[in-house]
């Protein structure tokens, strides 16, 4: 092999380095235990330390493992059908590319077809509520799992699939950040299969038990619940019907799978994204019309700007001179490639992670104003984005160089307009 396609040895760590790379893995799932727990508590209060403690079988259950497991294999097995469309992903340091099933809308139309046919066959899907503890632990054992097995995957792997930014040489610092770029058996990513599809789908299921449970319990769902659910399965249905765009995204062109996004993908989003349904079970809220209407036209905004924004970037990747742009302003980079500065990227340089923000309020807003513990989704989302901008900006600068300070020079503001 080339020397040129070897990927070199790293020394720039993020996430706290080796300190967050030993830490990170044992802090990540308690904070998702002690969320779970606080959010069934009587008051649903964050502060309240520590919360009730469960006994063992209340957080292992093997049937609970069992049906997490089955729910992954069904997901894997939907990725394998012979649906969509077949796509390349973007050029690797080999000059090689990968092909990428694009098929993850017919995954969740599948699964709600299935979903709708056990609620008719009278099969309590309110269970999901009644064992999401031992269902989240036994995610979160998934996912450990699965990063031993892609580490030791990843110490066969040539030189040019290991991660530019997982290759450190250190043991748990690559465990944790991922040391091969793109693992895969034959043609099936298992970084590209668990970015989407297990955890996203899995989000909307949750919720959707969630408000069956509380229908069980009142005998309809609130308007609250109800917003919460189709503000996040339009956010889910979005991703999975524009899935081409993630394979430009950090998450599968520069981060390699450690354990950091097995447990992201398949334990973080689905368990703690779905918080708001969760807190409503057992602290339903009262809406009014109006503050309804309000709610609503926030998630709209919201949503307009991150699917413009996104849509704008993703056309202007595939065809710099498509209609729709082409009267766009644009800096020429040493690369050969340009970077907006019109339109929304002229705007703020990061508006989809605006209007991210903007959604993530709104789907806190439901819950009300008496307790944290459903906002913790929009805070935690603006210290996830904060870090992820600046790690785009760290990134681009090394790309791009002088184009880059342009860029920032010509749109100061980095995500809020004015503020930030």
């Amino acid at each position: 092999m080339s020397e040129k396609y070897k990927t070199p040895r790293t020394t720039e760590l993020e996430f706290g380095g080796l300190l967050g790379a030993v830490c990170l893995p044992v802090i990540l799932p308690l904070t998702v235990l002690y969320l779970l727990l606080a959010v069934r508590t009587f008051d649903g209060g964050i502060l309240n330390f520590p919360p009730p403690l469960p006994s063992l079988p209340e957080l292992w259950c093997p049937t609970s493992f069992l049906f997490v497991v089955g729910w992954v294999a069904l997901q894997a097995l939907l990725y394998l059908l012979p649906l969509g469309k077949i796509t390349q992903g973007m050029v690797l340091r080999d000059g090689s590319r990968l092909s990428y099933p694009i098929n993850a809308f017919h995954a969740l139309l599948i699964t709600s077809g299935l979903v709708f046919c056990c609620v008719l066959a009278g099969l309590p899907l309110g269970y999901i509520y009644d064992y999401i503890i031992p269902l989240a632990v036994s995610a979160g054992l998934l996912a450990l799992c699965l990063s031993f097995f892609l580490y030791v995957k990843s110490l066969c792997a040539p030189q040019s699939a290991l991660a530019p930014g997982g290759n450190t040489g250190n043991h748990f610092y690559d465990f944790f950040i991922g040391h091969e770029l793109n693992p895969r058996f034959n043609s099936f990513d298992l970084k590209y299969f668990c970015e989407l599809r297990p955890g996203l789908i899995g989000w909307v299921v949750i919720n959707l038990a969630m408000l069956m449970k509380e229908t069980e319990l009142r005998g309809s769902p609130s308007l609250a619940m109800i917003l919460v659910n189709v503000f996040q399965l339009l956010y889910v249905v979005d991703a999975l019907w524009n899935e081409e765009a993630v394979l430009t995204t950090m998450d599968i062109v520069q981060d390699g799978f450690g354990f950091m996004l097995a447990f992201g993908d398949l334990t973080w989003v689905p368990f703690t994204y779905s918080l708001q349904a969760h807190f409503l079970v057992r602290h339903p809220q009262e809406l009014t019309m109006f503050s309804a209407f309000g709610i609503i036209s926030l998630n709209v905004l919201g949503y307009l700007i991150f699917r413009c924004a996104n849509s704008e970037k993703n056309l202007f990747r595939r065809d710099p001179t498509h209609p729709n742009i082409a009267g766009l302003e644009t800096i020429p980079t040493a690369t050969g490639k340009r970077l907006l500065v019109s339109g929304w990227w002229g705007f703020v340089r990061h508006p989809n992670y605006l209007g991210d923000l903007i959604m993530a309020l709104a789907w806190s807003l439901p819950c009300g104003f008496s307790h944290v513990l459903p906002y913790f989704y929009v805070i935690y989302f603006a210290v996830l984005l904060v870090h992820r901008e600046a790690r785009d900006e760290h990134q681009c600068l090394k790309k791009y160089g002088l184009a880059w300070q342009q860029y920032c020079q010509r749109v100061p503001y980095r995500i809020i307009p004015y503020i930030y």
